[in-house]
């Protein structure tokens, strides 16, 4: 059983539920199952395929804590329910109809973001104090709710890493009407930059040019006004790569001739690519962060002796706990194990 003390949330595409082996479910305290969708200023859910399966995992492992994770990125509709009272109330509603129809112990939103229309999705200025309404309405409908049932109802949020993120909401109230804070200290480099680095990495390492870490985040939120114990830092079981890498300082911190696009998950990167076929595995100690790297290709990851260092942080610095994305991403079940042990008593 995972301790209590420190949450272990990991998220789970509907679609991979069936493959979810009893005991890595035993080694999470929270399950956030990714996606439902916003529709006329309503969660809907007729997409997800695997109710059946989610009643299952609920009934045999009682002490899971599952939520369903509504957003994803290009995912809309929050602006548009956000904008109005009467939006925010059927958006409530509806949160409280997905807790009453299925196994679920709360809502997990993942907006990305709040005044940023970069995934396509509408946005505006006002935003960022709708964003505070729109959780305060949902909080409140789950309350209710929670007091007729004798039990209390879970709201969480996944937010972005860096500046951005909390120059757009207003954290130091919206954290009152939430369970904790979901960090995606993930994707800090990536798509929108050709220079490499790392994307999950604990901290800043000399030389860097991009700034962010997971512990520069932590402290940005906690700075912003959110409590630390209600502060959840990510890890990925994903990679990003960028190609066309000039061969100089293995490749760290180098104008690649791409963005770093997402790199094979951590199931391939075990069997094909840590210290195999021309890849060569280096640890960055400032970072605490291992890379890869053959001469022209750099690829950026989370592994056991990352995670080490993430979870020995979470305890010093007292956060909440550690979640990562996504779950099929690991098929040799090593990485959530870390954690696991990592945060256990």
């Amino acid at each position: 059983m995972a301790s209590r003390k420190y949450i272990v949330a990991g998220y789970a595409s509907d679609s991979k539920l069936p493959d979810m082996t009893r005991e890595d479910l035993t080694k999470l305290t929270h399950l956030n199952v990714a996606f439902g969708h916003v529709r006329n200023d309503e969660i809907i859910t007729e997409h997800l395929k695997n109710i059946d399966v989610l009643r299952r995992i609920k009934h045999e492992h009682p002490e899971l804590t599952i939520l369903l994770s509504v957003g994803g990125w290009s995912a809309g509709g929050f602006s548009e329910a956000a904008s109005t009272a009467e939006g925010r109330s059927r958006f409530a509603d509806s949160a409280v109809r997905v807790l009453t129809n299925f196994p679920f112990d709360g809502v997990d939103l993942d907006w990305e973001y709040p005044c940023y229309g970069e995934a396509g999705i509408a946005s505006s200025p006002d935003d960022k104090t709708n964003f505070t309404l729109l959780l305060k309405t949902i909080r409140e409908a789950l309350d209710e709710k929670g007091a007729s049932d004798g039990k209390h109802y879970l709201l969480t949020i996944a937010a972005g890493a860096d500046q951005y993120y909390v120059d757009g909401t207003e954290m130091d109230q919206v954290q009152q009407y939430l369970d904790f804070v979901q960090l995606m200290t993930y994707d800090m480099r990536g798509g929108f930059q050709i220079l490499t680095g790392h994307h999950t990495n604990l901290y800043t390492p000399t030389g860097d040019l991009f700034r962010i870490s997971t512990d520069a985040s932590v402290n940005l939120f906690i700075r912003a006004g959110v409590p630390k114990e209600k502060i959840v830092i990510g890890a990925a079981f994903y990679t990003r790569v960028w190609h066309n890498v000039p061969n100089r300082a293995n490749g760290l911190h180098q104008m690649a001739g791409s963005t770093g696009g997402y790199g094979p998950d951590f199931t391939k990167l075990a069997a094909e690519y840590i210290n195999k076929n021309n890849y060569v595995r280096y640890w960055d100690d400032e970072a605490k962060a291992p890379y890869l790297y053959d001469g022209s290709s750099f690829i950026s990851y989370d592994d056991e002796q990352s995670l080490h260092h993430k979870c020995e942080y979470v305890k010093a610095s007292e956060l909440g706990g550690v979640m990562f994305w996504e779950y099929s991403c690991d098929e040799t079940h090593r990485l959530l194990h870390a954690i696991y042990e990592g945060l256990k008593e």
